[in-house]
């Protein structure tokens, strides 16, 4: 493509571009409801719905207030777990489970928060990691959590809501049950971050002196913060515990930290859409390598590597960058 080419090609995608990040929410969630129709198979479709949202929460404490995480499988597991034991373990409904999982996710972030803001860098990270695994090992001596087996029989067939009944064991039905969800996410996110609150948080990012000399309460925005980064990453959790019908330990494996913090750098950190690009961009490369090879992890490494090496931005943050798009 030759120098003239580039010129009259950017500003045709600029255009549009320009448009999805001014109407970002309507943009994201007309985006997320055709995506179904563009995946191999329904499946992966709600897993990136699920790991989107786990990154869209991640996303408001790393790409906007630049506070890197590793033990972000605290919250997603405990909201995976609450949502598992009050629905297999008490019968409860769905819409009581959930909400129930936001909160419990929201106060152990709390706890969690008021010891790890003390901190700052990769003092920051091995602290929320290593309170992670305190989470993870608590959870695991739990008795109705399952040890080492997991949870089972989290068991949501149908949603039944007023005149309408909802087949979950349709995944296509299911994937747009959850995108309720994840559209409400979407909504608060961006509400949060066009806030007055959402201004000081991206000003920490930049120069937390700065923003401390002109009378914010920096401890007090990081804490709420990670606090409503915790709430979302649980709702993540609670749609995974429902989709899957069960909770393994795994999901409170610090594993399951370094993924979302792969997803977030693949589709760009700070970006709106970015964690669900790079929820898509992971999941189908596992996906089709896993078709090929058991040693898919193999390939999904240096597939990141590569994507690291050329977009440091993440996919959706180079594009926006290259167009010039803010």
């Amino acid at each position: 493509m030759n120098t003239q080419t580039k010129t009259l090609f950017t500003p045709r995608l600029a255009a549009p571009m320009q448009w999805i990040q001014s109407h970002r929410v309507f943009a994201s969630i007309l985006l997320l409801a055709v995506f179904p129709w563009l995946t191999p198979n329904q499946s992966v479709a709600i897993n990136v719905l699920i790991y989107g949202l786990y990154a869209l929460g991640f996303n408001l404490l790393f790409g906007y207030m630049g506070m890197l995480s590793f033990g972000h499988a605290a919250f997603f597991g405990i909201g995976a777990y609450t949502t598992g034991i009050l629905i297999a373990q008490y019968h409860l409904q769905w819409w009581i489970a959930i909400p129930s999982a936001m909160a419990l996710s929201s106060a152990v972030a709390l706890v969690m928060g008021l010891l790890a803001i003390r901190t700052r860098g990769i003092y920051f990270a091995m602290v929320t990691l290593a309170l992670s695994q305190c989470v993870y090992f608590l959870v695991y001596q739990f008795p109705v959590s399952g040890g080492e087996n997991g949870l089972r029989g989290v068991n949501v067939p149908e949603v039944v809501l007023p005149g309408l009944t909802l087949d979950l064991l349709n995944p296509t039905v299911k994937y747009y049950f959850f995108l309720v969800f994840v559209a409400l996410a979407l909504w608060a996110v961006s509400r949060i971050l066009a806030s007055p609150f959402g201004g000081v948080v991206e000003a920490v990012r930049e120069n937390e002196a700065r923003t401390r000399a002109c009378g914010f309460d920096v401890e007090r925005t990081k804490l709420l913060t990670f606090v409503l980064s915790g709430a979302f990453c649980g709702l993540a959790g609670a749609l995974n515990a429902i989709h899957l019908s069960s909770v393994p330990i795994e999901t409170l494996h610090y594993e399951t930290s370094g993924l979302v913090v792969m997803i977030c750098l693949l589709g760009g950190m700070g970006s709106f859409l970015g964690p669900f690009v790079g929820a898509a961009l992971f999941l189908m490369i596992q996906d089709v390598f896993s078709i090929w090879t058991e040693h898919w992890q193999l390939y999904v490494g240096i597939v990141f590597i590569i994507f690291v090496l050329f977009f440091p931005k993440g996919v959706w943050g180079t594009v926006l960058e290259k167009l010039n798009v803010h």
